[in-house]
């Protein structure tokens, strides 16, 4: 790269860090329903755009016909009118929802009751969010971070670019007409790994990175992140299928884990069978999978008794597959099943069928996950239909953030002590 190019970027790059943290200064400062109401901005400026952006993604569509683009990296790329809609309505929702700045406070008295302790919930202050090939991601992180409180830096890969610059267009004219500045939510262009690079190194400026894609997308960027980084997790969930369980409770979670769009972040990829379940109902689950266009895989011993199996390697225990396929595997009991979990799971999302409570329970307290289902399906809401729990992706970290990443996910907090104007002897 020509050193003036080099130099111009990095120039740009400070630039629209410093506007970046002008603006989560100013966002911080203004009150709930004037963030409500860049929301709604944003909600009908995406609505109106439509068009627009999905003219933007055709062309992305396009590039990758001639690119060696992965089928699934294609498939999280596609827009839709009704993926579009989905995500104007989660805008709309954040809209409508309190405001976490107000209600996240908290006090304590001293025992001599000269100080008051305050804890109240403030921005994080500039977020980046570095995805890959989801165009909608972009516009539910910055509902998210607008609704905290926070700035967004946008950072797309590439096989999206036109799409990610439109949806960030009409995001940011959504924010001029609520009178916000547009630099509430920027977004970084360019082609070349630099951009990217040089966003991670930042030591000031950026208080979160958050990277959402395959695993080893998520694994790139948190090597190379310099500012605090929140994981997200997605596939390699377990589900153990104790003899107790029901087969049509296990074939229900397994297919409806994958029913979320473009991304089954939480689908089942692996499932652990008991020793003491008939192989009868696994050939039947097979059966019924196969049916629905799944692949499936056997360890060793499964391979053993049905060759119309296909083995499962070692390494592929601990990857996801992102895909329509699922390994089965034999264990002797319910420990070995959590062993084998703990080892081998993304741990942000594994379940259980049974009906004895005791293993449930002992599932539930010794499984190392962020969440664990428990005869229900495991599968990912972003904007549930009841509740008020919006969510970017799921986090399998410990540490920072566990479980959704959602609107207490962008916010940290502030200590206030109150005196009472005595000094004490």
């Amino acid at each position: 790269m020509p050193l003036a190019l080099a130099n111009a970027m990095e120039l740009d790059l400070e630039s629209s860090l410093y506007q970046a943290q002008r603006a989560s200064l100013m966002l911080s400062q203004r009150r709930g329903r004037d963030r409500s109401r860049a929301l709604a901005h944003m909600a009908q400026s995406l609505e109106r755009a439509k068009d627009d952006v999905l003219e933007a993604n055709t062309l992305d569509l396009e590039a990758c016909d001639e690119m060696a683009v992965p089928e699934t990296i294609r498939d999280w790329l596609k827009l839709t009118p009704e993926r579009i809609q989905g995500v104007v309505q989660m805008l709309t929702d954040l809209s409508l929802q309190g405001d976490p700045l107000e209600q996240g406070i908290s006090a304590m008295s001293y025992a001599n009751g000269q100080h008051q302790t305050f804890t109240q919930l403030i921005p994080l202050g500039v977020v980046a969010l570095v995805y890959e090939s989801l165009p909608l991601l972009g516009a539910i992180a910055a509902g998210l971070c607008l609704r905290s409180g926070n700035s967004l830096i946008l950072r797309g890969s590439t096989e999206a670019s036109h799409s990610n610059a439109a949806m960030a267009r009409a995001l940011q004219e959504g924010l001029e007409a609520a009178q916000f500045p547009s630099a509430c939510i920027t977004h970084m262009e360019g082609d070349s790994g630099s951009v990217l690079r040089d966003l991670l190194v930042q030591s000031q400026g950026v208080n979160l990175v958050i990277p959402y894609g395959r695993p080893s997308w998520v694994q790139k960027v948190e090597q190379m992140a310099v500012a605090p980084v929140l994981k997200t997790g997605m596939g390699n969930c377990y589900l153990y299928w104790a003899s107790s369980g029901s087969l049509e409770m296990v074939r229900w979670m397994i297919l409806d884990s994958y029913a979320t769009e473009p991304d089954p972040v939480n689908a089942v990829e692996k499932v652990l069978i008991s020793q003491d379940v008939s192989e009868s109902m696994v050939r039947l689950l097979w059966e019924r999978l196969r049916a629905e266009g799944f692949q499936i895989r056997g360890d060793t011993a499964w391979v053993e008794r049905y060759p119309d199996l296909e083995l499962a390697q070692e390494s592929e225990w601990s990857q996801a597959y992102l895909s329509k396929i699922i390994a089965f595997r034999s264990v002797r009991n319910l420990p070995a099943a959590v062993a084998w979990i703990n080892d081998y799971s993304s741990s942000h999302a594994d379940s259980i069928v049974t009906e004895s409570y005791n293993e449930s329970q002992a599932f539930c307290q010794q499984v190392n996950s962020a969440t664990v289902y428990v005869n229900t399906s495991p599968r990912f809401y972003r904007n549930p239909t009841q509740g008020s729990q919006i969510a970017l992706g799921m986090s399998n970290q410990k540490g920072y953030r566990r479980g959704r990443i959602g609107l207490a996910t962008l916010t940290t907090a502030k200590n206030i002590i109150l005196g009472s104007g005595q000094i004490n002897s």
